[in-house]
């Protein structure tokens, strides 16, 4: 368990340091890229009815996000 645990925290140490070493232009060019595989998943499947409870649980974390926001 604690072998796992260490090679997991190495991993994202060395993914943080690429990302660190990485240039703005890759970096936007990745976004694009992400975007667009997200644009074409959504033609593939409708987007999801929200019920009450889901809407409930996403107005309270928006809530939570712009409280940290306004607090910073």
């Amino acid at each position: 368990m604690s072998l796992r645990l260490l090679y997991l925290i190495f991993d994202r140490l060395c993914s943080w340091l690429v990302l660190l070493g990485r240039s703005p232009a890759s970096k936007n060019t990745e976004l694009l890229v992400l975007r667009h595989e997200v644009a074409v998943l959504r033609r593939g499947n409708p987007r999801p009815r929200l019920d009450w409870a889901d809407r409930a649980i996403l107005a309270a974390l928006i809530l939570c996000r712009s409280n940290t926001r306004l607090g910073s």
